[in-house]
């Protein structure tokens, strides 16, 4: 079995840190509403969780 590494640090409410062994990320915003995430490798994320079992997420490479 691979041994893997990934840790997240909450840095302001609603502001958190992502970082794992190739890449680290930034996202933002909270459980309620969108949320917005920035990779390192230059992908961005917009994700809103909606009531039951749906959800939307939208994605951008630069």
């Amino acid at each position: 079995m691979p041994l893997t590494f990934r840790k997240s640090f909450r840095i302001l409410p609603g502001v958190r840190v992502n970082i794992n062994r190739r890449s680290w990320s930034v996202t933002v915003g909270g459980r309620h509403g969108p949320r917005h995430t920035f990779g390192s490798g230059g992908r961005r994320t917009t994700s809103v969780d909606l009531p039951g079992p749906f959800g939307w997420r939208s994605e951008r490479r630069r």
